[in-house]
């Protein structure tokens, strides 16, 4: 949930400051950037330097950089902020939140800001029960920040009670949560295959196809992005998914395709079949690699189970179930076919012919073909944007 987003973390004078340090190299873990804005005092509690090797920017304290001589535009990181996290958050600061006060970059960078603001509240029992300490927690909530609860355990004044910061991990995992649950396909169970399978001739060789499993990755990271919990069967590729939250269970059979999206598809709101599974295996495969003696070579093959067409009868209302057609040929009327006779919503269409699209390539062109015979065309796109189209039109149908 935080892939790509622009963090201003802010660090206010605090012993919890210690676990910024953490906190920031789990944001940028997961794919944020992060720009650390330390309050005069925090500085006290940990180093700008740890803090900017683990960000990999120059942390901002003073309005000034002295240095270059740079004025440091709290209007500007404001507005590039996705999302404003202030960890540890004090009881000086949220009072001067509260209250409108601006005397150092941290407050006139929040008084800037148009994004959500999380505060992870750190200091001793008796500050944190105060009355004047919650008057101000409920004005900043008025305001629409998020207040993460602090933790109850062992403070630094070695009193027991409520008041510790929340751990980092619980700060990433309380933030994606919030995020994750105003998305439009939060809550959806979404099954997604990608790739080729191989299916085994001896122990070297194999029947397959040129599938990079570009698209079905795409697709996936996409789905993920918009909220959705996802499953990505992926048959061998070396392609890699960008959202962690994505589970991926790598096969290489359709066989094991099969065995790996029947007991999915049940729980799922929706399914992407976008993987190129064989339509054939060898009826036979050698226990030792096969050697070159004669001057032909036949390989008696059968058909494996068309895990589309079986999902498509074991779909239940309310179920969305997609499929891909790469045609080479009479493409619309292929893809029609398959369409109706494999009880899909919808049915993405790409042609060999058209220059860009297909295996192995960045960019495709697609036309998405609805079960009312509904037909949209798009131009050539990178892969990335084809996910996107495809995925709105999944959520159109999901949503309403």
């Amino acid at each position: 949930m935080l892939q790509g987003k622009n963090i201003v973390l802010g660090i206010c004078g605090s012993i919890a400051a210690y676990k910024s340090a953490l906190l920031v190299r789990l944001l940028v873990k997961a794919g944020a950037s992060v720009q650390v804005v330390m309050t005069p005092d925090a500085t006290n509690f940990i180093t700008p330097l740890t803090l900017s090797t683990l960000s990999k920017k120059p942390v901002l304290s003073d309005y000034f950089t002295p240095e270059t001589g740079e004025w440091n535009n709290h209007v500007e990181l404001g507005l590039w902020a996705d999302l404003l996290i202030i960890a540890p958050a004090s009881a000086n600061t949220m009072a001067k939140m509260a209250n409108g006060l601006c005397d150092n970059l941290l407050l006139a960078v929040y008084l800037s800001a148009k994004c959500p603001v999380y505060l992870a509240p750190a200091m001793d029992l008796d500050m944190w029960k105060h009355e004047a300490t919650q008057q101000n927690i409920q004005t900043l909530q008025s305001f629409g920040n998020v207040i993460i609860p602090p933790a109850t355990g062992e403070l630094a004044s070695g009193l027991y009670g409520e008041g510790r910061m929340a751990e980092p991990e619980d700060i990433t995992g309380f933030i994606s949560a919030e995020i994750k649950k105003k998305l439009p396909l939060a809550n959806q169970h979404i099954l997604v295959t990608a790739g080729p399978t191989y299916e085994a001739i001896d122990p070297v060789r194999f029947i397959g196809n040129h599938s990079s499993g570009k698209m079905g990755f795409a697709i996936a990271d996409q789905l993920a992005s918009m909220g959705a919990d996802v499953t990505l069967v992926a048959g061998p590729s070396a392609e890699h998914n960008k959202q962690p939250s994505v589970k991926r269970i790598n096969i290489t059979t359709a066989e094991e395709m099969l065995q790996a999206c029947a007991p999915a598809f049940k729980n799922s709101t929706a399914c992407i079949m976008s993987a190129a599974v064989a339509d054939y295996a060898p009826v036979n495969v050698a226990d030792q690699k096969i050697k070159k003696q004669n001057n032909s070579f036949n390989i008696e093959v059968k058909k494996t189970t068309d895990i589309l067409s079986l999902l498509g009868a074991q779909k239940k209302p309310g179920q969305i179930l997609v499929g891909f057609a790469l045609e080479t040929n009479d493409e619309e009327k292929n893809a029609i076919e398959k369409l109706q006779k494999k009880n899909l919503d919808f049915i993405v269409l790409n042609s060999m012919n058209d220059e860009g699209a297909g295996f192995k390539k960045d960019t495709n062109k697609i036309t998405i073909i609805d079960k009312n015979l509904q037909k949209t065309e798009y131009g050539l796109k990178s892969k990335t944007e084809v996910a996107r189209d495809i995925c709105n039109k999944l959520n159109e149908l999901l949503n309403g």
